[in-house]
């Protein structure tokens, strides 16, 4: 992500506060069930709802915006929003764990628990160690190397340090090699 998609994500969050707000033109919205069938028998999801899984789901509402990036839970409301550029174009293992990822971060918004707490660097935030952990243990579920799983996590927004406290808060051997 550039440092002006990063400011304008920085930019939506903010503006999604306010009564109306100018960046959801053209965005489209939907109910989550709808746009990713199946959810609901997935094991990782149902460790992570458990018995109300498919109402959760079922009453889920995932937005499609128009911005680059990839995906996030909307503060207010704790509905899921997702660049449909990312969804497009986007590495389809990825956009899957990113889903898994941030299912986590709405039953932590459920929860009332701070998903963007100020006090944390991202990778030192517990809402993001525990949603990683759903995250690598699906990772791990479907097959992925330690390697590659280091790869999915190294973003461009995580500098060396940060992805090394990363992988070892989640259980991973960090990968010297890995690039974003």
């Amino acid at each position: 992500m550039s440092p002006v998609d990063r400011l304008m994500l920085k930019i939506q969050r903010r503006l999604c506060k306010l009564p109306l707000n100018p960046l959801n033109v053209g965005n489209t919205y939907g109910q989550f069930l709808d746009y990713f069938k199946g959810f609901e028998e997935i094991e990782a999801v149902k460790d992570i709802f458990g018995e109300q899984t498919t109402d959760i789901l079922r009453n889920l509402k995932v937005e499609f915006n128009w911005i680059k990036g990839y995906m996030y839970i909307n503060n207010v409301d704790g509905h899921i929003v997702i660049s449909k550029d990312y969804l497009q174009k986007g590495n389809k293992t990825d956009i899957y764990l990113d889903l898994i990822h941030e299912l986590c971060h709405v039953k932590q918004f459920m929860e009332g628990r701070e998903l963007f707490d100020p006090k944390y660097k991202y990778v030192d935030r517990p809402t993001e160690i525990e949603a990683y952990h759903y995250t690598v243990q699906e990772a791990r579920r479907i097959g992925l190397t330690e390697k590659r799983i280091c790869q999915y996590l190294k973003t461009e927004w995580i500098n060396n340090s940060d992805f090394k406290r990363l992988t070892k808060a989640v259980g991973l051997n960090e990968q010297e090699e890995v690039t974003s």
